[in-house]
């Protein structure tokens, strides 16, 4: 019998408001336990909730760029259950008319491009957390009332591939419309994932188990592979999967068991009665989506036709401040692109990762890091040459074009010039030559560094080497 996975994903992310959903309090992350709080927050009573303007106009933004309909009238509903980390016992959400429906995202995966439909996102607010000690429960109420949009996509996944290209894509296109931060690491982006498997060619879902608590994109993909692995050998020996709640032990390597599902909790769900419905105006919807930035997608377009390669471009977007910068850097006049990704997404990430550094904590000034990448680009100075100036721009603040002129590196590719060098070094090593022309491959290399050698580092490497070639003929082939 050959199975098929069948994975569906709940994402919920906080929107970076400056306060809460339903009340003025501040959504500062990392403060004290409990001073981000007002007594609505606290469900004290006689309060009423306030809906955040800006929150619906993040809402809007995100379903426009997740091709949703965008409902043109605004309504809660109360989802009512009794948990330490929901004061008032019930969580004001949008059971019945999310904000958003019908959308879907393109996913680039090995196997060619996938689209995953999203059934909706409606706009809501968080819990309050929790946080377990040996014999007690402590509550911050920090988090209680921050605005969350979920985004519940359709079962459309088949691996765990897709469950983790979906996630980030998700989560760059929300960190790129600036709603949210999407850092997993601090809960600002959760997903909750259902993994069931059944008889490949049939319609009928299988029992599925949900995954929770997964904090890395490289996570969702290691705990939706495990599942389908567990499952798949509990369905072959004759067993039964059964409903469950589980998480992903990253140290084992392996999702683990949270509780079972017997039934489905009834959260008796009706409308929120002290917020009345809301109509946008089709003003208030289109001004928001004017002030969309500009999506991924968008990017992927532009920087494939400039001539970055698939993965240079899935690098590049991971991070929106350097896709920024980046840009910049393109509209100054950068005239290789694969070279100023060079520069900035290998040398200076590495240096920015080694210091515990961003991007946006050092003073690199664009303009020159776009004179170095032309100065390479036009063979101006060698690759050994760039790594000397971008060390000195980073360490020291220089510019680029001073520390050339400074250190006197400005690459010789005056042909003659360099032939009369090549001359003398053909001349003084005869005997590499001549082994060189009997299959010792390696000598070519020996020759271009003498060259190099004699010009102080100036001449061009390639000019020396198609010089030398064009003397003393191709290496044979042994």
């Amino acid at each position: 019998m050959e199975l098929e996975p069948v994975i569906g994903i709940e994402i919920h992310v906080e929107l970076k408001t400056k306060s809460k959903m339903f009340s003025s309090a501040p959504t500062s992350f990392g403060q004290s336990p409990n001073s981000m709080t007002v007594p609505f927050d606290l469900a004290f009573p006689g309060t009423m909730p306030v809906v955040n303007k800006e929150a619906v106009r993040f809402g809007i933004k995100v379903c426009k760029a997740l091709n949703m309909k965008i409902n043109k009238t605004l309504y809660f509903d109360r989802k009512n259950y009794f948990y330490p980390d929901l004061p008032k016992g019930y969580q004001i959400t949008q059971q019945f008319d999310p904000i958003g429906k019908d959308g879907y995202v393109l996913l680039e995966t090995e196997n060619g491009e996938r689209k995953i439909t999203i059934e909706q996102a409606h706009l809501e607010e968080d819990t309050a957390k929790q946080l377990h000690l040996n014999d007690i429960s402590l509550i911050d109420f920090n988090r209680c009332g921050t605005p969350l949009i979920e985004i519940v996509s359709n079962p459309d996944m088949r691996s765990g591939e897709e469950a983790m290209k979906y996630v980030e894509a998700i989560r760059e296109i929300v960190t790129f419309l600036e709603v949210s931060d999407g850092k997993m690491e601090n809960g600002s982006l959760r997903c909750d994932i259902n993994i069931s498997l059944r008889e490949k060619g049939s319609n009928k879902f299988g029992v599925k188990t949900e995954c929770k608590n997964l904090n890395t994109i490289s996570n969702i993909k290691a705990a939706v592979d495990y599942e389908i692995k567990r499952q798949t050998e509990i369905i072959l020996s004759g067993g039964k999967v059964e409903q469950e709640t589980r998480r992903y032990d990253e140290t084992n390597k392996k999702t683990v068991l949270m509780r079972k599902k017997t039934n489905a909790i009834d959260y008796k769900y009706f409308r929120e009665p002290n917020i009345i419905p809301i109509d946008l105006s089709d003003d208030f919807i289109n001004d928001a989506i004017y002030s969309m930035n500009k999506l991924p997608y968008e990017y992927k377009k532009e920087f494939k036709k400039e001539g970055l390669s698939n993965y240079e471009i899935e690098v590049l977007l991971k991070d929106l401040y350097t896709v920024n910068y980046f840009s910049d850097c393109v509209l100054l006049g950068v005239k290789n692109l694969s070279t100023l990704w060079n520069l900035l997404l290998v040398e200076i990430l590495g240096y920015l990762n080694k210091n515990e550094l961003a991007l946006k904590d050092i003073n690199l000034s664009k303009e020159s890091l776009v004179y170095l990448a032309n100065a390479l680009s036009d063979n101006k100075i060698n690759s050994k040459q760039g790594k000397i100036v971008l060390e000195k721009m980073l360490k020291e603040n220089k510019d680029s074009k001073e520390i050339i002129k400074e250190l006197n590196l400005e690459q010789v590719s005056d042909k003659s010039f360099i032939e009369d060098l090549v001359n003398q070094v053909l001349e003084n090593n005869k005997q590499v030559v001549a082994d060189y022309q009997k299959g010792k491959d390696h000598g070519l290399g020996y020759l271009v560094g003498q060259v190099m050698k004699l010009s102080q580092g100036k001449a061009n490497p390639k000019l020396a080497k198609d010089i030398i070639i064009s003397k003393i003929g191709e290496c044979p082939k042994k």
